[in-house]
């Protein structure tokens, strides 16, 4: 137990508050944190806006800057991964699950039930697609981007801890090897559970869906228990095997499956209406882009309510990720230059999610809109699976989906074991398999627990309350990795130190007269 840090017990008592709140008094715990839900979203709504668009602000100013030669590393490194295993773990550790419990559900719920105007019209359509692009788009992986950038080149370039704290040095300097810096620390463990926890919810209660879809499993909570109890062992097992075996393996198999089962459904559902809809689309919401990013509705309460319950609640949910997709971002990008590192973790990502979503998410459109069917009326857990009832080799479909959302499952669970391993060692980057067992057990009891006491609305609360104070640590880490990128700069580009001038020495008059003679 040397290795571990005061982190680690402080999280592991606070987990264990929780857990145990939440065991003997559900209804109290949702009770509560649905009341400091509240108040943030009504109060602070303007907050988390705000900070999504100053990453994103910020990632572009780097994308230009003179700081993007800058290597995340020494000079001499090379990257540890190709580009295409690099793109794997990034989407396997960002968004899996989400990619696929939201796929369907949510343009097809903001094309029932869009912020302005009237549901079920060509204009709530393309108002749903940009809606979903701003979510899962720049603005998200900007706040990833931002951190794992810090992260990355504090540890890897300029030899600090793997640590949240540590990114904050050029600001709070020794503070942060102290109390302060523990805090900190323990404010990133405590959101990453939280955001993570929500994730597992969302994925068992997907997998408990579509088994319910092909063998009529009932779909309740102790399905849910039993399909969490299942893959807490797989993760547990793939997080003995470290980053460069089973994160990696799993990651490049997430990608096969994601892509296999994207083609199937562009060729199976309505493709040209698909591609027409994302040319149509997505140019609209890159020329709209900041003016949907800082939408709230002041005048209009029912709008209000929509931006709180979508856009204020994703963005707090990716701030609560970024600690976790952060790290281990920056645990796979050594060797990366600054520029070359935003363009990937920003752009591409945030183009593959536009054309899934397009391709999911319209495909249900398009069968409510023309062909009448009643998608919108579905859960957000049976939305896909009964899109998938509506086209050919539904039960292939469906096979492949919870294979997918499984190994999304384990994947995102093993990489926060990981880095929860890591904020809670002093920033090791291999921490031992015992840290990374209990971590990952305190995972899932969360996610029983916010399944137990609130279901979404319990992910909802604990995603929001705990996003406030790290969204004002990973602002300061902006401004820390800007001082430290200006100061290197200087460095860099100061002349050398004047070295002194010797004059030649004359000899002796006499050894001259010598000479002579």
């Amino acid at each position: 137990m040397k290795n571990v840090s005061a982190v680690f017990w402080i999280s592991i008592i606070i987990s264990a508050i929780f857990v145990l709140w939440g065991a003997m008094a559900p209804d109290q715990l949702i009770s509560v944190m649905s009341g400091i839900q509240a108040f943030f979203l009504q109060r602070f709504g303007w907050f988390y806006q705000l900070t999504a668009t100053f990453f994103l602000f910020f990632a572009i100013f780097l994308i230009f800057s003179r700081y993007g030669r800058i290597k995340l590393g020494k000079d001499e490194d090379k990257p540890d991964f190709s580009r295409p295993t690099w793109f794997a773990m990034l989407f396997s550790a960002g968004m899996g699950i989400g990619l696929l419990f939201f796929g369907v559900s949510e343009p097809i719920s903001h094309f029932a039930n869009p912020p302005f105007g009237t549901g079920g019209t060509s204009e709530a359509a393309k108002l749903a697609m940009r809606y979903t692009f701003l979510h899962w788009g720049l603005h998200a992986w900007a706040i990833y981007s931002i951190i794992a950038l810090a992260l990355a080149y504090f540890k890897f370039r300029k030899g600090y801890p793997g640590l949240m704290s540590a990114t904050l040095y050029p600001l709070l300097g020794e503070k942060t090897k102290g109390p302060v810096g523990t805090v900190i620390d323990l404010i990133a463990v405590i959101a990453t559970i939280f955001g993570v926890a929500a994730s597992l919810g969302l994925g068992a209660s997907q997998i408990n869906s579509g088994l319910s879809y092909l063998t009529g499993i009932p779909n309740n909570f102790t399905v849910q228990l039993i399909i969490i109890a299942v893959v807490t062992v797989l993760f547990l097992l793939s997080a003995g095997t470290g980053v460069k075996r089973g994160i990696k393996y799993l990651s490049n198999a997430n990608m096969v499956l994601a892509v296999g089962l994207f083609i199937l459904l562009l060729f199976l559902g309505p493709t040209i209406f698909l591609l027409n809809l994302f040319t149509t689309t997505f140019g609209e919401y890159v020329q709209n882009l900041f003016v949907l990013g800082l939408r709230l509705a002041p005048f209009n309460s029912e709008a209000a309510n929509w931006f709180q319950n979508w856009t204020i609640f994703y963005w707090a949910w990716w701030i609560a990720w970024a600690p976790f997709v952060g790290t281990f971002i920056a645990r796979v990008s050594k060797g990366r230059t600054v520029r070359e590192f935003i363009l990937a973790v920003l752009i591409v990502p945030s183009v593959v999610c536009a054309l899934w979503f397009t391709v999911f998410g319209g495909t249900g459109i398009f069968m409510e809109y023309n062909l009448g069917l009643n998608v919108s009326g579905q859960t957000l857990e049976t939305a896909l699976f009964y899109v998938y009832q509506h086209l050919p080799f539904s039960i292939g479909l469906a096979i492949i989906t919870l294979f997918l959302i499984s190994t999304f499952f384990i994947t995102s669970a093993d990489s926060a074991t990981f880095v929860l391993g890591m904020q809670a060692t002093h920033g090791s980057l291999n921490p031992p398999n015992y840290v990374k067992y209990i971590l990952g057990l305190i995972l899932s009891a969360s996610a029983v627990i916010l399944m137990l006491s609130g279901g979404l609305q319990g992910f909802q609360a604990a995603i929001i309350v705990s996003a406030f104070p790290l969204g004002i640590i990973l602002i300061m880490m902006t401004f820390a990795l800007l001082r430290s990128f200006k100061a290197e700069r200087i460095e860099r580009t100061k002349p050398p130190e004047p070295q002194p001038e010797f004059k030649e020495r004359k000899a002796p008059s006499f050894l001259r007269r010598k000479a002579k003679n």
